[in-house]
């Protein structure tokens, strides 16, 4: 069973930062993941998905080339390619795996806009190593499907890391 992350983070770069180490965390086989998607939400509260991968142009190039097969065959390579782009494309853009689109973009709309949530759908994980890889990143736990002892704990593992870089006050002027 695959456990899902949601984490709000102060910026779009920030979050892409943390999903870029879950992915160097991957080619160590600390993590495996299914999807990993950063969602962000402008000052005009538009959300926009930010996927790894991009299913659109994947069908479109596909389509492609089944397209130019199927027109060579039937004497019309520039046509087949047309419509072997469009249909791929059409395809792609209607393919949804992992993460459901519909379901981060309504969890995006509780955050603030500049901010950004890192959605990951989570395989398998050793966690105590993963969680002190992206620990002093920081960030808000939004939604998890952990149980409450390991939710807890990522919580308060993020929470250490913000409080660690949080500003202190000068110290008071002795008298």
């Amino acid at each position: 069973m695959s456990d899902l992350i949601v984490i709000v983070y102060p910026s779009q770069e920030k979050a892409e930062e943390v999903r870029n180490r879950l992915f160097d965390l991957q080619k160590e086989y600390l993590i495996k993941l299914s999807d990993a998607v950063v969602a962000t939400k402008s000052a005009d509260g538009r959300i926009q998905l930010h996927q790894v991968v991009n299913t659109t142009a994947a069908g479109a190039a596909s389509g492609s080339f089944w397209g130019l097969l199927v027109g060579v065959i039937f004497l019309n390579p520039i046509l087949g390619v047309a419509l072997g782009a469009a249909g791929g494309a059409l395809g792609g853009a209607l393919t949804d795996f992992g993460i459901n689109d519909k379901f981060m973009k309504d969890i995006a709309e509780s955050i603030q806009p500049g901010n950004a949530a890192l959605f990951v759908l989570i395989k398998e994980m050793t966690a105590d190593k993963v969680l002190d890889q992206i620990k002093d990143y920081g960030g808000v736990v939004l939604k998890t499907s952990l149980d409450d002892a390991k939710e807890q704990a990522l919580r308060n593992a993020l929470a250490g890391a913000v409080a660690a870089n949080a500003p202190q006050p000068p110290p008071a002027a002795s008298a």
